[in-house]
């Protein structure tokens, strides 16, 4: 049973509460009130919760509500809330008298991540680009980021101003958030904004404490008859979370303190959540539970304190949110755990959302148990390399061969990740032959071992050249124990030279000779063949681990019955293949060349063959000598002459003479 005299399911958020930005900004007033002689003062109320507001006024903290009311002041320590202000103001709190001497003692409390957003819009302003800021014109946080921006500027906080948002055509623009704005909403304006098709730069700039308290609302929402939200009536984010959970729960209560709950309303619920704003003091929290549960409020004090981590700590956490360069885990901690895209891998440029999906669980390492926002910064990528390093250890140790892929292509070698463990390639143990262009390797996998191991110095070495040696070897062995001479067998053209062709014959090389290329002339290699072409040649020596190649297959040689084929007195067709001073060859068929001496071209005289013949022209002739043995043949287009066509060339010739004499 609870207090409220039921058996009643009550369910706290894990995320309520003070964020980083106000309990950092609230420390700070609490301190300087117990520690500062001068009076404290802060510009603005230095969070949206008058419980906070009225507690430090007991103390002596006065609100500051107007830049003149500062300027007034002559002594004291004015605290700039964690909203921030516009530059303007800043500056002016910040003066001197007439010596130089600082009049008020400053202290910014700015949230860091309203500081980013200042950061942001003075630089994008500097470079040409008009800000867009989603969230409330008129609350103090987006007032301030206005006075930052130091180019034109909209608000926009609806949809309606969204879809009607429509700057002079070419205007570049850098698109903001209020850190406290509903992220459902930014989500949904940033895509209304890129489709416009302007030159943008948006950036998120919205709290992660208030993504998370909003993700969470809105499924306790959806799963309790009741909720209640607490938070101070003027503070936007809790009205946020109201409005959140209110379209998901049409019994949502909006209280300030523990006073405000009405124990009877909620007596019919089986099932009521609670959250909080991020100004909401945590003891206001706890003591709100405390009224509605059996569980006391020292005890939830005390449950609280038991949770703590330490810098170096190995923990579990689980994803609650997943951004293309951001992790946040749930550590069970006050505060959530932040892995950032460079500790979680040493992949650039990766989008982790493709890598990672809410509800997985991770083994992290903590860094800093405060990052400085408020979160507890994490790191996946160096344990998993702790990990790696051992793993590579006995790879070492063991001669493993691994596999991974090449992350990038160095001027030295190849770098491959495993386990987040940098190794190193040298090119020259990249390849058992030499590797001009190494980009090939680039996004692929390949395997290796480790050679040397020396994590202190940061030099672990892998060479793929032995296992590619050792893998020849054996493919050699099994090659020259199923080959011999004579063996017709088919390979890959690897390289083309000028003097022959190197196959891969699957173990071993083999060396296709140009002499040996075809019973045909062959002028050049590389006219014929090319790396990569597929060969079929027979064994025609193995000499060691040499192997001979050859094209030139006995049952395609052309002389097998050339005795026939060209015998003395046959008329043959053939192609002027190349010439001399004293003939021409005459291609009479493939691998079969035949001598046309020039005295043999015509019954004229003729001082060169090329004065009548060209290279590739067809001509006909008469076998007039065949020479098996050397394998020589001789032609005569002369022998084809009519005895007509002779007489006549003689008559021509004597007249030639004879009109000479008479000159």
């Amino acid at each position: 049973m609870d207090r409220m005299g039921n058996c009643v399911k009550i369910q706290l958020a894990k995320k309520a509460g003070f964020c980083y930005g106000v309990r950092r900004a609230v420390d700070m007033v609490y301190e300087q009130a117990e520690q500062s002689k001068q009076p404290v003062y802060t510009f603005g109320p230095i969070t949206h919760n008058d419980i906070v507001v009225e507690d430090l006024k007991n103390k002596g903290v006065r609100v500051l509500d107007s830049i003149e009311e500062a300027e007034q002041l002559s002594e004291g320590t004015v605290i700039i809330r964690a909203h921030g202000v516009p530059k303007e103001l800043n500056d002016r709190l910040c003066r001197s008298d007439k010596n130089g001497t600082v009049i008020l003692n400053v202290m910014d409390a700015t949230c860091p991540f309203v500081k980013k957003i200042h950061e942001i819009v003075k630089k994008q302003g500097e470079e040409g680009r008009a800000t867009v800021i989603f969230g409330d014109s008129n609350h103090p946080e987006v007032q301030g980021i206005i006075g930052w921006c130091t180019g034109e500027y909209y608000v926009l906080k609806e949809e309606e101003e969204v879809l009607r948002f429509a700057p002079a055509s070419g205007t570049r623009l850098a698109v903001v958030a209020q850190t406290t704005y509903n992220y459902k909403k930014f989500q949904q304006f940033v895509e209304i904004i890129l489709k416009k098709g302007y030159d943008s730069i948006v950036y998120d700039t919205i709290c992660n404490a208030t993504e998370v308290r909003q993700s969470e609302a809105y499924e306790m929402a959806g799963n309790n008859e009741a909720m209640i939200v607490i938070g101070g009536k003027h503070s936007s984010n809790t009205r946020k979370l109201f409005e959140i959970c209110k379209t998901e729960c049409a019994n949502t209560y909006f209280i300030e303190q523990p006073d405000d709950l009405d124990l009877e309303l909620l007596r019919s619920f089986h099932s009521v959540g609670i959250t909080a704003g991020a100004s909401t003091p945590n003891n206001i929290i706890k003591e709100v539970f405390s009224k509605m549960s059996e569980t006391s409020f020292e005890q939830l004090l005390a449950e609280e304190q038991l949770v703590s981590i330490h810098n170096g700590q190995v923990i579990e956490g689980t994803v609650i949110r997943v951004k293309e360069d951001e992790i946040a885990l749930n550590i069970g901690y006050k505060a959530d755990g932040i892995v950032t895209r460079s500790e979680y891998t040493n992949t650039p440029g990766v989008d982790l959302r493709t890598l990672v999906k809410e509800g997985d669980t991770m083994q992290v390492k903590v860094l800093k148990v405060n990052d400085g926002d408020g979160q507890v910064a994490l790191t996946y990528k160096r344990l998993a390399a702790e990990r790696g390093s051992k793993r590579l250890e006995e790879a070492f140790n063991n001669k493993e061969v691994l596999t991974a892929t090449v992350t990038d292509v160095l001027k030295g070698g190849l770098s491959l990740v495993v386990d987040e463990t940098r190794v190193f390639i040298p090119a020259s143990l990249v390849s058992d032959t030499f590797e001009q262009n190494l980009e090939k390797y680039k996004d692929h996998e390949i395997q290796f071992v480790i050679t040397e191991f020396n994590p202190k110095r940061r030099r672990i070495i892998g060479d793929r050249k032995q296992l590619l040696v050792a893998k020849k070897k054996e493919l050699q062995a099994e090659l020259f124990s199923k080959i011999a001479v004579g063996d017709i067998i088919s390979g890959v053209i690897k390289n083309v030279t000028d003097f022959g062709v190197f196959i891969d014959l699957g173990g071993a090389d083999g060396l296709l000779h140009i002499s040996e290329m075809s019973w045909g002339r062959i002028e050049n290699p590389k006219k014929v063949f090319k790396v990569g072409d597929e060969v079929r040649a027979f064994i025609k020596d193995i000499s060691g681990e040499k192997i001979a190649l050859s094209m030139k297959f006995p049952d395609e040689n052309p002389w097998a019955d050339a005795e026939e084929k060209f015998a003395k007195g046959n008329v043959v067709t053939g192609k002027v293949a190349r010439m001399t001073d004293f003939g021409a060859f005459i291609e009479i068929e493939p691998g079969v060349d035949a001598l046309l001496h020039v005295s043999q071209i015509s019954r004229e005289h003729i001082e060169k063959p090329a004065s009548v013949l060209k290279v590739g022209q067809e001509i006909e002739a008469m076998i007039v000598d065949f020479n098996y043995e050397d394998k020589k043949i001789s032609l005569s287009m002369k022998a084809l002459l009519p005895q007509e066509a002779a007489e006549e060339t003689v008559e021509a010739v004597e007249e030639n003479a004879e009109s000479s004499e008479a000159e």
